[in-house]
């Protein structure tokens, strides 16, 4: 039994992909915010979980489908947000949970449910990004120094975050490298990659 949650901002300007910043502006980078967070919400939609999560630093707006469960971000750096997200979606229902963020709207429910699927015969299933951190996390059994002091936004999370679960003792199933939407360049890439993706179709209209 697994839930699956996704960690995201609330598409604001100024706020989200500020890295797309040139060369959109802030409303165009959170247009863009906006089309991958419902992508991954609907693949996570479409995916098998007993429990679907948003961890959200904001407020939901229109683009929230139905069926999800909101709780608010806390802690300051990443890694203690992640944590307190995996302990929080843990006391709300004590099964396994499956993370994902906002920034690869590429995902499908097929991957997402590898993840699942895969958490059924390892304690971890991981997702590496091809900028060098990760697009996924799942846990068994979720415990928040499994996240707590992982240099996060550094070439070498993704290494750091593997040794870490390597430490503890755990069987991890890798999942395929995606790429996560920081820069225009990567935009371009993801939305070639995914061309009917909502996504997609945002890029393709401000590039107009």
């Amino acid at each position: 039994m697994v839930q699956i949650m996704i960690i995201a901002k609330e598409p604001v300007a100024g706020r989200v992909k500020t890295r797309l910043t040139p060369p959109y502006s802030p409303d165009q980078a959170a247009a863009l915010a906006e089309a991958a967070l419902r992508d991954s919400l609907l693949a996570v939609s479409a995916a098998p979980a007993t429990q679907r999560i948003l961890a959200l630093d904001g407020l939901p707006g229109s683009w929230l489908p139905p069926g999800f469960v909101v709780i608010p971000q806390r802690g300051t750096g990443l890694d203690e947000r992640l944590a307190a997200a995996f302990s929080d979606a843990y006391r709300l229902r004590p099964e396994a949970v499956v993370l994902i963020g906002m920034d690869t709207p590429q995902v499908t429910p097929a991957l997402l449910g590898e993840a699942v699927a895969a958490l059924e015969r390892h304690d971890a299933v991981f997702g590496p990004a091809a900028d060098g951190g990760f697009w996924l996390l799942g846990l068994r059994e979720p415990d928040p120094t499994l996240l707590r002091g992982v240099p996060m936004s550094h070439p070498e999370t993704g290494k750091l975050q593997l040794d870490r679960l390597d430490r503890a003792g755990l069987t991890v199933h890798l999942l395929p490298e995606l790429t996560d939407v920081d820069t225009a360049v990567d935009a371009v890439a993801v939305a070639e990659r995914a061309p009917a993706s909502r996504f997609a179709a945002t890029l393709r209209e401000l590039s107009r």
